[in-house]
C-alpha cells in the first residue's frame, strides 16, 4: 500500500485541520485565501449562513509580480469588507504556508484596515 501523499493532498489535510477550528459568522467572517500557480483568490465568508460576503482575485490583472498582485487583492478585499461594515475577520490561510503571496495579501489587508 502506497502511503505517500502528494503536496496537494497534504495541503488539503492541513486545510481540513484548520477549518475544524476556524469558522466565520456574520459579525466576524472568515477571510479565506486560495493560491493557484497563476492567481490568488480571497473571500469573506459567513459560515453560519453559508454566504460569501465579498470576494476579490487577480485573474484580470496582468501588471506587476504575483506578490504585488496579491497585495492589491488584499487591499481590495479589505476595502470591500470595510464598505460592508466588517472591521474584524478570522484568517484562513487555506492550508498554505504563511509566506510569500499569502503573507503579502494578509499584510496589505491589515494595512487597509482589517483586523485579524
Amino acid at each position: 500500500m502506497n502511503t505517500k501523499q502528494t503536496k496537494q493532498e497534504k495541503r488539503v489535510h492541513r486545510h481540513k485541520r484548520i477549518r475544524a477550528k476556524v469558522s466565520g459568522t456574520a459579525s466576524l467572517p472568515r477571510l479565506s485565501v486560495f493560491r493557484s500557480n497563476q492567481y490568488i483568490y480571497a473571500q469573506l465568508i459567513d459560515d453560519e449562513n453559508a454566504v460569501t460576503l465579498a470576494s476579490a482575485n487577480d485573474v484580470k490583472e496582468t501588471a506587476g509580480t504575483k506578490k504585488e498582485r496579491a497585495e492589491r487583492v488584499g487591499k481590495a478585499i479589505a476595502e470591500m469588507g470595510i464598505k460592508a461594515g466588517i472591521a474584524k475577520v478570522v484568517f484562513d490561510r487555506g492550508g498554505f504556508m504563511y509566506i510569500g503571496r499569502i503573507q503579502a495579501l494578509a499584510d496589505s489587508a491589515r494595512q487597509a484596515g482589517l483586523q485579524f
